[in-house]
């Protein structure tokens, strides 16, 4: 099933990094969160992405053609024929298709901008590419077919530690209490659509604000709720939150570690540009 992955903002609120790289090269440990999100489909065997470019395209692009996977793979170096064997691999069944989606585009206008390489398909998989989980998609995916719905997203539990107010008609707090305990859902950006979404969507649209509101009007359009990990990577301090669980082993986004990953053969890539020993 195609995976099309939302990757042209700013990431204004993360401007620490984005002023020099764009959002999605946000780094989690060695890797950028983009391919966290990738590594987490391919687990369960999505491997064919269609990437929304717009700001940092081209960084975004060349970060891939010119992937490194001894970065993150164990390998073994031979210092005379110049070669690295990888005893693990990454992406070497991964179809990734780069697409211009525009720089100032809103995100309905970017899936309608790459809808011819997501048609034919029935149904595919889309995400924002800025939030993880350890929510099985093929759930997601099988209560997407199961309610008959175009559009079904993974409900999720606020994680930010705010709190909320619940207010009087006056001004008197009758009650305080944290955001992930006030029966609030919020999209958690892991979302299953059907090809009737390009239907209802109109040229240079938000994907939220006006083609799901039809869609509820319609009701057409599900949630999965899921009570389990789930994490939204707009700011610094997500982001770090994030690398020091990596850091520590406990990255419980990381499906790929659980035995969903098929296992690879050892590959041998010769260093290019490098004289001999």
């Amino acid at each position: 099933m195609k995976v099309v992955l939302f990757c042209g903002g700013k990431g204004l609120r993360m401007r620490e990094l984005s002023e020099t790289i764009p959002k999605p090269l946000a780094p989690i440990g060695e890797r950028p969160v983009i391919w966290h999100v990738m590594k987490y489909y391919a687990s369960y065997g999505h491997r064919d992405f269609v990437l929304c470019l717009g700001h940092g395209g081209q960084q975004i692009k060349d970060y891939f053609i010119n992937y490194k996977e001894w970065d993150s793979n164990d390998c073994t170096l031979s210092s005379t024929s110049r070669s690295v064997m990888l005893h693990d691999s990454d992406l070497d069944d991964w179809t990734i298709t780069f697409v211009d989606t525009g720089v100032d585009s809103l995100l309905g206008e970017r899936l309608l901008r790459v809808r011819r390489f997501v048609e034919p398909d029935e149904t595919f998989l889309c995400n924002y590419a800025d939030s993880l989980t350890d929510c099985p998609i093929d759930e997601i995916v099988s209560h997407h077919h199961a309610t008959g719905a175009t559009a079904t997203v993974l409900a999720a539990k606020p994680a930010r530690s705010l709190h909320v107010l619940d207010i009087d008609h006056g001004s008197m707090v009758h009650d305080i209490g944290p955001m992930g305990a006030s029966g609030l859902w919020v999209n958690g950006g892991y979302m299953v659509l059907d090809r009737d979404i390009f239907d209802v969507i109109e040229p240079g649209e938000e994907l939220v604000e006006q083609p799901f509101h039809r869609l509820v009007a319609r009701h057409e359009l599900a949630a999965y709720r899921y009570c389990g990990n789930w994490a939204g990577i707009d700011t610094f301090k997500e982001r770090m939150e994030m690398e020091d669980l990596w850091r520590q082993g406990r990255a419980w986004w990381a499906t790929w570690r659980a035995g969903h990953a098929a296992s690879h053969q050892p590959r041998v890539h010769r260093l290019t540009g490098a004289s001999g020993a």
